[in-house]
């Protein structure tokens, strides 16, 4: 590790450590973009993700042969098709690896159209104290110009410096924490940001630009009912001459949360407002989040309660997992 400052501001640098030093970094694959396979090396839109294993992978990357790697293939979906069921065997299986003391950190391969949200997930009901790193690819790995292999060596070096602990997103050079990272983009490679920046960045070396604060571990017991028996928790967006209705029907159908996403700072049409009020008076949780990508939400009191920081599908997350504990 070494150092150096300007001004105010002090990067810390961490290099991997020598093969007679490291643990193990096990590679956890779910599938995603990473993972596609495209007709051709030209085509990075028409793909079918979650072709390639996990080993696969690795063995393509040259530069993660210097690390002790164990690889497991938890799932083999496109992300948009993540499920209860894969959270739950996903958080298992960190948990397992975590608590091995030959394991030195985990990444984990993800598509990213729920990535923000599986990341977070984990963090909340594991909080672990090692590094848990995810990482994913904007193009598939069939492409000529493929980041897959980029992210994922990427990842392994940020894992294998311990520079960053819990569970992170690594992006294009960038690191983030899971409670802060959100999609903001859907084609480019830098797609990933967070509205505080950056926790590091990587390239040859790992330089931590700042920390950031945890919450306590909810633990597996949370989440260890048949994921079927989850709680329903329903996102429904604020617009224009938005009446509430959509909010009616879940009603109906029996819903047990919902995640209002207003526009700006949560705010929410007459109708919609009285829907959600409504569906409250019922005994449902709601949420106000906002449709923007970056900012937070205020919790004002005398309205629907905001969530903070979170993103629509992180608080839609939150409450799920605060509701499995009534």
């Amino acid at each position: 590790m070494g150092g150096e400052g300007w001004g105010n501001v002090q990067w810390l640098y961490f290099y991997p450590e020598s093969n007679q030093m490291q643990r193990q970094i096990v590679i956890l694959g779910t599938g995603g973009t990473i993972a596609g396979v495209a007709a051709s090396a030209d085509d990075d839109l028409n793909y079918t993700a979650a072709q390639i294993g996990v080993d696969q992978l690795v063995a393509a990357v040259p530069g993660l042969r210097a690390f002790d790697l164990h690889c497991e293939q938890v799932a083999q979906i496109d992300s948009k098709d993540m499920s209860h069921a894969i959270w739950q065997a996903l958080a298992q299986r960190v948990a397992h690896h975590a608590a091995r003391a030959d394991v030195a950190a985990i990444v984990v391969t993800h598509g990213t159209d729920t990535l923000e949200e599986t990341a977070y997930f984990v963090q909340r009901v594991l909080a672990p104290t090692l590094p848990v790193v995810f990482t994913a690819a904007m193009r598939p790995a069939s492409s000529a110009q493929a980041d897959g292999p980029g992210n994922l060596l990427a990842a392994v070096r940020v894992a294998q410096s311990g520079a960053v602990t819990g569970v992170s997103v690594v992006m294009a050079g960038a690191v983030f924490a899971a409670a802060e990272v959100r999609k903001l983009h859907s084609q480019r490679l830098d797609a990933f940001g967070a509205d505080t920046g950056p926790l590091a960045r990587v390239d040859d070396s790992v330089s931590v630009e700042r920390q950031t604060a945890t919450q306590p571990a909810l633990g597996l017991a949370r989440v260890a009912r048949d994921p079927s028996a989850w709680p329903r928790v329903e996102i429904v967006t604020n617009h224009a001459s938005a009446d509430g209705r959509i909010v009616d029907a879940l009603l109906a159908q029996g819903v047990d949360g919902l995640i209002a996403a207003g526009t700006g700072n949560g705010s929410l049409s007459v109708g919609l407002e009285a829907a959600l009020r409504r569906a409250q008076s019922q005994g449902v949780r709601v949420l106000r989040a906002s449709r923007c990508a970056l900012g937070r939400v205020a919790s004002t009191e005398g309205s629907l309660p905001g969530c903070g920081t979170l993103s629509a599908p992180q608080a839609r997350v939150e409450l799920l997992l605060d509701l499995m504990a009534d």
